[in-house]
């Protein structure tokens, strides 16, 4: 369709935007609520790439397999330090469920639970935080590749559940070393070093 009447041009006036736009609306707690939740996956993040290296350190090897396992050992700690949330995990699993010692109780219920976590980590991380509502719950903008729209309103409580969670999950990733006896990597905690 055309016309010959010419649109009006119309931009942004940046200088009449609030302050802080567009988090303006929300309340100070909700992004503190946020931020420390969104640091808590990064400490997550940090927890499995460690865990990551001393199961793998840690690890009984058959005489024969040294060499292969040695060569395989170096891209895979690249990875455990430069990989996201979801591969972390992903190499987390096969770490441990090849690892010759036993492992956590309920260990796989801890894998799901991960996963489950990554999935709101992405909300909070990648979505757009609509305007609050009057109880100040926020529904934010997020489709994942899946084409599955999240449609849970988020609020400061929300948000400080899920952190603590995390936290926890963090704590379950720690136990899975140290509960055969290791140090945690950087912890200076009890239990035998990894790496000396």
């Amino acid at each position: 369709m055309t016309t010959s009447r010419k649109p009006s041009n119309h931009i942004v006036n940046i200088d009449k935007l609030p302050e802080r736009y567009p988090t303006h609306a929300h309340t100070e707690g909700f992004w503190t609520e946020l931020g420390r939740a969104v640091a808590t996956f990064g400490f997550l993040e940090e927890m499995l790439g460690k865990a990551i290296f001393a199961l793998s350190a840690t690890r009984e090897y058959a005489q024969d397999d040294l060499d292969a396992a040695y060569e395989k050992w170096l891209p895979l700690l690249v990875k455990a330090v430069s990989d996201p949330l979801g591969s972390l995990i992903e190499e987390y699993g096969k770490v441990a469920r090849d690892y010759t010692q036993p492992l956590i109780e309920n260990f796989e219920d801890l894998i799901e639970e991960l996963k489950q976590a990554k999935k709101l980590r992405d909300v909070i991380c990648h979505g757009s935080w609509r305007m609050p509502d009057q109880s100040g719950r926020s529904l934010p903008l997020f489709v994942n590749r899946k084409g599955e729209i999240f449609e849970t309103s988020v609020d400061a409580e929300f948000l400080e559940q899920l952190q603590r969670h995390v936290a926890e999950l963090s704590c379950l990733v720690v136990n899975s070393v140290t509960h055969n006896g290791w140090q945690f990597p950087g912890s200076g905690g009890p239990g035998n070093p990894v790496w000396r």
